[in-house]
């Protein structure tokens, strides 16, 4: 029986969790459940068993935490406890009918480049080394689980479509509101994963089913594909000493029949839940059919946190990052003055694009190295979507590679090599491509000739499974100086197109090349354009002429309910839109998180006022609006630390003009993540943050043994420890260093990590719960009365 053919068409059951049934055979804290594949090969069977006994058709096996990191500095292979770990669930499940092994991939338990130290194609690497030890030892299929960063997840599914043919299931971490850690919201986290060619996406951990509940109508509107969720048993509470998990078996069942009930094909455990769990869902949903995938006319983009979709309003593609006719950005290329780049971005989305279009390419210039250093530059700073557009193969497909999300790519055209070369890049990243309606006989003068282009792409695309709606087409404008008609036509075959249900992309100021007064030309055009149902239009949204043409037609054509956009932009006195980028100071460049400027920025400073003037005047606050931002779920974990190196590029500016040693001399805090547990993402996020506001981070790593957190607080003194903890299998661990400190100190102590709650925080003795960073360095601002 293979597991693919049952896919949406069978509701199948997935086992619950196994940290919780470990603990409850004797796991300690701080011990890796992954060596358990060897020491306790028959607990890990018996618990495998346990669930295919309750009804469970998908066992995961022990190796959520297996990967060379946190192997690192051991004598153990990650290839032999992956193998191990198989084994032992294909014996489970050698006598149970439809029963299927999925080869579990957890978080490596680091922040990816640029927001932390593992480079992305390191992380491919680390879950290839998995995915191949589970494929020859024989896995059905590889689930991809608890993901919090929409980066390391397409790492992780390269890495699994790269290294095998397994199918591949994805589920990934939100919290209450949504977002996963790093800003990521369901549509764009959705549109990213089934674009990359999974075959099943959903949700587990960190919720329970009533709060996924809130969360699956979004993710159904998204995504085609079959629906998979393996909630918590509920939130954790403190009981007894004991982390339980408040929903019981029977409720659990009747929670997740209404969900099922939604459209769901893969449904199972997460923290908490166990075999009897399985059993009463098996019992109550057994008989209900898979939701199996769904058909939906979407044409969207993404970045790592914001879907955007076409058809609604007409969209705006910012088209200044062009080197073509800019002396000044050729220049910032030549030099990897990326922050001119990105600033040139910022610039464009204030002024209104929904998707920046990325060009690097010129003459002497290596586009394979500069467009690949330009795109994790500008999403670095933004979570606008951005449109790849080379004609250079190779660059495309790193900069394919590397975009976080669904990209947009200029161009295929309807030539045979272009097809050739740029479909397979497009199935492949789960890109929306741009289709220009020219072929090997150049671009034809009638409309009808581009329609019939335009058609040759789509189902050449079709052979390769790509979707129409994957496809948005360029009518191209050629300039009516050389033709009289060329308006005319590239309007003519919007329309046909538009009228085929398919949508349109087009560089509007192509149209008046060679002419004067050119914006004039531009903006009524435009108008036009977007009557006969443009899509999307290449333009220069710090245009005015452009930009008053654009809202003009929303409000026109009833597109601007009450015309809301239209008096917020014109009310009060008209506006002009700067076309060159102008200076930047310390408090904005640090907002927007732009290091070089941030220096430059400081060191002009600098001739005005003094060192602790400017901290005070300007860093400080800076960093306190990006605070707040974030609190408010306004600027997410990307902005966040992008702000924070940019804070600390000024004040190493600061330091080096008063001959600073570069030590720290705030107040002494000391940061763990706690014994067993290598997850420190959260941890060195809140290190960053702390730092910048001049507190001195005793940094004692991960997995620390209770005695050493102890000897460090009492050492330096601290009169703040904060505790970080992923894991239900490492709140033990927390639960011991928590009341060892409260022993043997009077500090302070500030707990935060995927698995606690404000009230379960509370019940194992911390002084505080820090949902985020951000309300870690309040806390600590609070306590020490800064």
């Amino acid at each position: 029986m293979i597991f693919k053919d049952l896919l949406g068409k069978e509701l199948l059951f997935f086992d619950g969790a196994m940290g919780t049934m470990l603990q409850a055979r004797g796991l300690q804290p701080g011990e890796l459940p992954e060596l358990w594949n060897f020491t306790h090969a028959e607990e890990i069977k018996a618990v495998h068993t346990a669930y295919l006994e309750a009804g469970a058709n998908i066992i995961k096996t022990n190796t959520f935490g297996a990967n060379r990191l946190k192997f690192a500095g051991t004598e153990i292979k990650t290839a032999e406890v992956v193998q191990a770990a198989v084994r032992i669930a294909k014996e489970a499940c050698a006598g149970f009918a439809k029963s299927f092994v999925a080869l579990d991939l957890g978080p490596t338990g680091k922040l990816l480049a640029p927001y932390g130290d593992l480079p992305f194609e390191e992380a491919v690497a680390i879950y290839g080394e998995v995915v191949r030890a589970g494929r020859d030892a024989g896995a059905d299929l590889i689930l991809i689980e608890t993901m919090s960063d929409t980066y390391e997840t397409k790492a992780a599914i390269l890495a699994a479509k790269e290294n095998s043919d397994l199918p591949v299931v994805v589920t990934m971490t939100f919290d209450l509101d949504g977002k996963l850690l790093t800003g990521g919201d369901v549509a764009a986290a959705a549109l990213m994963v089934e674009g990359l060619g999974v075959d099943a996406l959903g949700f587990n951990c960190g919720l329970g089913p009533a709060q996924m509940a809130k969360l699956l109508p979004t993710l159904l509107a998204y995504t085609t594909l079959p629906v998979a969720l393996n909630p918590n048993a509920g939130l954790p509470v403190e009981r007894d000493g004991k982390t339980v998990f408040e929903v019981g078996p029977e409720a659990f069942a009747q929670l997740m029949h209404d969900l099922i009930s939604q459209g769901v094909s893969l449904a199972g455990g997460c923290c908490g839940t166990t075999p009897e769990h399985i059993r009463k869902m098996v019992e109550l949903c057994g008989d209900l059919p898979a939701g199996g995938g769904r058909e939906h006319n979407l044409t969207a983009v993404s970045s790592y946190g914001r879907a955007v979709v076409f058809g609604k309003v007409p969209l705006l593609i910012g088209e200044r990052i062009n080197p073509t006719g800019k002396p000044r950005l050729k220049e910032a290329l030549t030099n990897s003055d990326w922050d001119y780049v990105c600033r040139l971005g910022l610039e464009q989305i204030s002024a209104g694009s929904h998707i920046l279009d990325v060009n690097t390419g010129m003459p002497g210039l290596d586009e394979v190295v500069s467009l690949s250093q330009v795109v994790p530059a500008l999403q670095a700073v933004t979570d606008t979507p951005l449109q790849i557009d080379t004609s250079n193969y190779a660059a495309m497909e790193q900069a394919l590679r590397l975009y976080n999300g669904k990209p947009m790519l200029n161009s295929v055209s309807g030539t045979e090599e272009s097809m050739a070369k740029v479909l397979p890049l497009v199935k492949k990243y789960g890109a929306v491509v741009v289709g220009l309606c020219l072929d090997e006989a150049g671009i034809p003068a009638t409309a009808a000739g581009r329609v019939a282009v335009a058609e040759k792409i789509i189902a050449r695309a079709a052979d390769y499974g790509i979707s129409r709606t994957q496809i948005v087409l360029d009518p191209l404008a050629l300039t009516i100086s050389t033709g009289s008609s060329n308006a005319l036509v590239a309007m003519e075959v919007i329309r046909q197109l538009h009228a085929r249900g398919l949508h349109t992309v087009m560089g509007v100021s192509n149209i008046s090349f060679g002419l004067p007064g050119r914006e004039l030309i531009n903006s009524t055009f435009f108008t036009l354009s977007l009557a006969a149902g443009l899509s999307s239009g290449i333009i220069n949204p710090q245009s005015k002429a452009m930009m008053d043409a654009y809202y003009s037609y929303l409000a026109v054509a009833g597109l601007d309910d009450g015309c809301k956009d239209y008096v917020a932009r014109y009310a009060d006195a008209p506006k002009t839109t700067a076309t060159t980028v102008s200076e930047m100071g310390l408090f904005d460049a640090i907002v927007k998180g732009l290091v070089g400027e941030s220096r430059k920025a400081a060191a002009v400073a600098l001739t005005k006022e003094q060192p602790l003037e400017i901290i005070n005047k300007y860093m400080i606050p800076a960093l306190d609006h990006v605070g707040v931002g974030f609190e408010k779920k306004k600027l997410f974990l990307p902005q966040l630390l992008m702000s924070a190196d940019a804070a600390k590029a000024a004040f190493d500016v600061l330091r080096d003009a008063v001959g600073g040693n570069g030590e720290a001399k705030g107040e002494k805090v000391i940061i763990a993540t706690v014994q067993g547990d290598i997850h420190d993402i959260g941890k060195n996020i809140v290190k960053v943050l702390m730092e910048n506001y001049g507190y001195s981070v005793i940094d004692l790593g991960k997995d620390v043994p209770v005695a050493k957190v102890v000897e460090a607080a009492q050492t330096y003194g601290a009169k703040i420890v904060g505790l970080s903890a992923l894991m239900t299998t490492t709140v033990a661990a927390m639960e011991e260093t928590i009341a060892a400190l409260h022993a043997a100190t009077d500090c302070h102590i500030v707990v935060g990590g995927a698995v606690l709650t404000k009230d379960y925080a509370a019940a194992i003795g911390a002084d505080h719960y820090a949902p985020n960073a951000v309300s870690a360095v309040n806390y600590v601002n609070d306590v020490l009365g800064k």
